[in-house]
C-alpha cells in the first residue's frame, strides 16, 4: 500500500457534518435499509475476515468460504451488532469476536450460502498464499480492512466521476496514484497535452474527492464520531481536528 499512503499524506483534513451510518441501519433500519448496509459491510469486511478464519482458525478454503458468508448472514438473521457497543471497541474489534465465537461454537447457519456469490475467494486464496508466514491474523485482518475500504472508496469515486463527466480525473489519478510506476507530472502533462499545473490541480482534487469518499465510508462502518476519528486516524494518519 506504499502509493495508497503517499496518497492520503496529500489529502485534506476535514470530517464530514453528517452520519449516515451502516451500523445504524442494521440496527434500526427498514428492511431494504438493512440489506443496504449490509452490502456495504460485507463489502469491506468479507476478505479480512476470510483471512482471519484462514490464519487464526486454520480452516481450509472452502470453509473458510462458507463461514465468511455464514457470518454476514448472521449479522442480519441474529442482529449481531444491536450488541455492538462503540464505546468498548472499534466495530472491526468486535467483528472478530464474532468470528471467534461462531467458530468456537461449530455450529451450520439455516441459511449458509453456497460457494461464490459476490466474493472471490479464489483469488482471496490466491493471495493469501503469499502473505508471508510472519504475519499474524490480527494484523493481516487490519491490513485487508483499509485495502477494502479504499477499494470501496475508489469504486465509488470512478462512479460518480463518471456520472459527472469526470472520468479524465478519475484516469488521471489512476495513471498517477494507482499504477506500479509513477511517472513524472511532466510525462503526465506532455501524455495529456496540458500543463503541469492542470496536472497537479486536477490530482489535488480528485484526491480531495477521494478522501470525503474514505470519510465517507468510515461514517458508514462506524457507530459513533469517536470510533470514526478512530478509524480515520488509522487508516489516514489523522487526528481529531
Amino acid at each position: 500500500m506504499s502509493h495508497d499512503a503517499g496518497m492520503v499524506e496529500q489529502l485534506v483534513r476535514a470530517f464530514p457534518a453528517t452520519r449516515h451510518s451502516a451500523v445504524e441501519a442494521l440496527r434500526s433500519g427498514t428492511a431494504a435499509e438493512r440489506e443496504r448496509a449490509l452490502e456495504t459491510l460485507a463489502s469491506v469486511y468479507w476478505r479480512p475476515v476470510y483471512g482471519y478464519l484462514r490464519l487464526r482458525w486454520r480452516k481450509e478454503h472452502e470453509e473458510a468460504a462458507d463461514l465468511t458468508q455464514e457470518l454476514f448472514a448472521e449479522v442480519l438473521e441474529k442482529d449481531l451488532i444491536a450488541r455492538f457497543d462503540p464505546a468498548r471497541a472499534r466495530l472491526r474489534t468486535y467483528l472478530r469476536v464474532c468470528i471467534d465465537g461462531l467458530v468456537a461454537n461449530d455450529r451450520k447457519a439455516a441459511m449458509r450460502r453456497g460457494r461464490g456469490g459476490a466474493f472471490d475467494f479464489d483469488l482471496a486464496r490466491e493471495q493469501l498464499e503469499q502473505v508471508p508466514a510472519a504475519e499474524t491474523p490480527e494484523t493481516l485482518f487490519e491490513k485487508e480492512w483499509g485495502r477494502a475500504v479504499f477499494a470501496l472508496a475508489l469504486r465509488r469515486l470512478q462512479d460518480e466521476c463518471a456520472r459527472n463527466g469526470k472520468s479524465d480525473r478519475y484516469a488521471l489519478l489512476e495513471r498517477y496514484d494507482l499504477a506500479p510506476e509513477r511517472p513524472t507530472y511532466a510525462a503526465l502533462a506532455a501524455e495529456l497535452g496540458i500543463a503541469v499545473t492542470d496536472v497537479t490541480n486536477r490530482l489535488f482534487r480528485t484526491r480531495r474527492e477521494l478522501r470525503r469518499i474514505v470519510l465517507e465510508v468510515l461514517e458508514e462502518l462506524t457507530g459513533s464520531d469517536e470510533e470514526l476519528r478512530e478509524e480515520a486516524h488509522a487508516l489516514l494518519g489523522e487526528g481529531a481536528a
